[in-house]
């Protein structure tokens, strides 16, 4: 892939031009202000003294953010992309890898409620009042496993005046219909309820011309009722229970890449006919062959499908104890899926994946709240949760599959984990003078896990197991692959402090430094294909960060600043091991360091300009145990090679975001709203294991809405990535091009092309 050379952008530029400047007349134009709960309690985005970017649900509708993937678009250092077996999310270039037995390094939250699990990210949003995005370990009042970061969410409430809305889009191009619906006001006196539904259906971008179907073909359905109890004078209860459900019908991947045989591969000596892995395919196994250029096609012989269904019920309760508040959330979330993968990822008749998922997840949390405006504020609580995840996947070899040394037989493999974990914190902020505070805190967490995982060579037709031990060797030599059957039990405990300190150098300008800790649990590995990979240890994290948060131009304008610098200790990181697995390794020592820049500046009436910035430095400073890519030197032989002084994957140096708000009434009754957004992304490597012909080129995005709104009804005109970029969010190695052909071929997961939609929304 073509390399990016380093220049100043017009975003740079424009963001350099904003901190030059200290003040401007503003004609009485000021900001409104944005409101978080980043610590727990309600306020100004300007108080918290953290790196924190916030979406308020205006934006996410009229913006069309529906989940997470597409939020990455306005907040830069987040990054998010699916992948044939999992959902990755990454705060500042760290996150988690294809594997079920990981949770996410970056903490997602809905009202409290830990949603840690790879599946859970992929959930469309649903009436959300705001989106908090916390970059650094967050492990005092978030905790579990928040050590990279924390998505914030907060649902909209129920209100106390009758209100609704529904509101539609359709996208002609790859037919896209979305549709939500809601209403909310108070039932009686005491009792205020909220029910919010979503439907969406695509027929896709992608088209397989093998099966003549386009893909990703997406099936989504959401609903929620949320329930708001005034008991008494002192206690409130809210109860919430969400149903969601996404099928997906085959996806976003298309082979990129395909070189010819370079060495010899378990299957044959290809070398000296400069044949590539569609060449062997077409004029060695009489197979369909394949193209690979990104194109927006593929080929693929078996359909891959993904049917999900998630469900939460959340229970929360405040009441005034004193001039204290009591908060106990009780959440009950959970949910299963059935996936077939066409993992070779071409034409041939290889090989598919079944796979399933179940996950069941109880937690409690209990935080008492001074009532703040104190000479020390503080928070108390305790944090209790179980869960039960149980998956398994079949490498299943079809009876009449290309390769008979396989057909009619399966790798069956299952998994099986319960966890407990309990944690208490605490953190107290000592507002020394009016000017200065000292904030310290900690958490106390102790986890206990136990996992099985078993794999076993059977007959793909009854799955009666396989005994024979030259079958079982061909397993061995050529996929990897060998019988086992482990167990094992971890008991973990961590102790997590962080200590940050503020000045308010005047009224409009705020400065912090701080230092704090993170914690991820170890684990068991469930897609290893040996038993000598079943264990993963914990990971740690120290953070170092200073910032400012200032506001000038007599309150038109905002500029927040923060410089932050992490060690991780064994991060935990998973790769590719050449034939069709991944495995768990834990890095050394890792760092990465940068600064992030955020502002608002109201440039006139009805004119907004939103901007951010990010530079980010990763740097693996002791990782010598990582998976070698596909033709990469391994002077050892022994598959492992050394990434010290390499950057991680999804780690741009570079991103950056300039939006621009523009309101204009037309008449008394009718108001233009306009946005455009850019998002700048440098260049940086999508392969799992960071094969240097997938540092992808740097690119630009834009979207845009133009408006119409009355009272009651509004129009508008939708664009998403009008630039027309076409984006690799993920490369990996097809599986057995390399180990067994010897070729170099490439899959990649295809970012979503230009899309125009018209949107309409009627509100009563």
């Amino acid at each position: 892939m073509k390399k990016f050379s380093s220049t100043k952008t017009p975003l740079a530029l424009t963001i350099a031009a904003l901190m030059s400047q200290t003040s401007v007349a503003s004609d009485g134009i000021m900001l409104e202000e944005i409101i978080v709960t980043a610590q727990k309690r309600v306020e100004s985005l300007q108080d918290v003294p953290i790196s924190v970017a916030a979406v308020g649900g205006e934006k996410l509708a009229e913006a069309g953010i529906n989940k997470v993937a597409d939020l990455t678009a306005y907040v830069p250092n987040i990054h998010m992309t699916e992948t044939g077996l999992s959902t990755q999310l990454r705060v500042r270039g760290i996150g988690s890898g294809n594997n079920a037995g990981f949770e996410q390094s970056v903490g997602q939250y809905i009202d409290g409620i830990y949603y840690g699990r790879a599946q859970l990210i992929r959930a469309p949003f649903l009436d959300l009042e705001r989106v908090e995005i916390l970059r650094g370990p967050q492990g005092i009042l978030f905790g579990k496993n928040s050590i990279a970061g924390a998505l914030n969410m907060t649902t909209a409430k129920p209100t106390e005046e009758f209100e609704g809305e529904i509101r539609a889009s359709y996208e002609p191009e790859y037919g896209v219909r979305e549709l939500t619906g809601v209403i909310s006001g108070a039932l009686t006196d005491d009792l205020r309820a909220r029910l919010a539904y979503r439907t969406y259906k695509e027929d896709g971008y992608i088209e397989n011309t093998f099966t003549d179907k386009d893909e990703p073909n997406r099936d989504e359905e959401a609903v929620r009722l949320t329930l708001a109890w005034d008991v008494n004078d002192d206690l409130e209860l809210m109860l919430k229970a969400e149903r969601d459900t996404f099928d997906v019908k085959g996806r976003q991947i298309e082979i990129i890449q395909d070189s010819a045989a370079f060495k010899v591969g378990a299957f044959g000596d290809f070398t000296g006919t400069g044949f590539n892995y569609s060449d062997i395919m077409e004029n060695i196994l009489g197979q369909p062959g394949f193209d690979s250029d990104l194109d927006y096609k593929r080929q693929a012989n078996t359909e891959d499908s993904s049917d999900n269904e998630i469900y939460n019920y959340t229970l929360t309760a405040n009441y005034t104890w004193g001039e204290n508040t009591l908060t106990l959330v009780s959440g009950w979330t959970g949910y299963e899926y059935d996936d077939i993968c066409d993992c070779d990822y071409i034409s041939t008749n290889f090989f598919y994946v079944p796979s399933f998922e179940e996950y069941d997840q109880f937690s409690q949390e209990v935080r008492l709240v001074s009532p703040g405006g104190e000479t020390v504020d503080w928070i108390v609580g305790a944090f209790y949760q179980s869960s039960d995840l149980k998956t398994g996947t079949e490498l299943l070899w079809p009876g009449d599959s290309a390769s008979g040394t396989f057909a009619n037989q399966s790798n069956l493999r299952r998994n099986a984990q319960e966890t407990d974990t309990w944690a208490v914190f605490a953190q107290a902020t000592w507002n020394i003078t009016d000017v200065t505070r000292l904030t310290v805190g900690a958490r106390y967490t102790e986890e206990d896990k136990e996992g099985t995982r078993t794999a076993t060579i059977v007959a793909s037709d009854n799955k009666t197991e396989i005994t024979d031990a030259t079958i079982l060797t061909n397993w061995r030599v050529r996929l990897g692959t060998e019988n086992h059957d482990l167990e094992g039990n971890r008991s973990e405990s961590a102790f997590t402090p962080t200590i940050n300190i503020q000045h308010d150098l005047n009224p409009d300008t705020m400065i912090y430094a701080s230092a704090s800790t993170g914690f991820k649990a170890g684990g068991f590995d469930s897609r290893a294909n040996t038993d000598a990979s079943f264990e993963f240890e914990e990971e740690k994290a120290t953070t170092y960060e200073i910032g400012i948060k200032t506001t000038f131009a007599d309150g038109a304008a905002e500029l927040n600043a923060a410089y932050f610098y992490t060690e991780y200790d064994d991060l935990q990181v998973s790769q590719f091991d050449g034939a069709v697995g991944f495995t768990v390794g834990n890095a050394k020592e890792t760092v990465v360091q940068g600064i992030e820049l955020d502002g608002r500046w109201a440039l006139a009436e009805g004119l907004v300009m939103r901007y951010a910035f990010a530079y980010l430095d990763h740097e693996y400073k002791d990782y010598d145990n990582g998976n070698c890519y596909n033709n990469q030197s391994d002077p050892d032989g022994d598959g492992l090679c050394d990434y010290t002084g390499k950057s991680g994957g999804y780690a741009p140096k570079k991103t950056g975001n300039l939006g621009f708000d523009y309101n204009l009434m037309l008449t008394d009754s009718l108001e233009l709203r306009s946005s455009i957004d850019a998002q700048y992304v440098d260049n940086h490597n999508v392969h799992t294991n960071l094969d240097p012909q997938y540092d992808i080129d740097a690119y630009t995005t834009v979207d845009a809405r133009i408006e119409i709104e009355s009272e009651q009804w509004s129009l508008a005109l939708l664009g998403k990535n009008l630039t027309d970029e076409e984006i690799i969010t993920f490369a990996g190695n097809a599986p057995l091009s390399g180990r067994n052909f010897g070729t170099d071929t490439f899959y990649g997961f295809v970012k979503r092309p230009r899309t125009v939609a018209v949107e309409a929304a009627y509100r009563f």
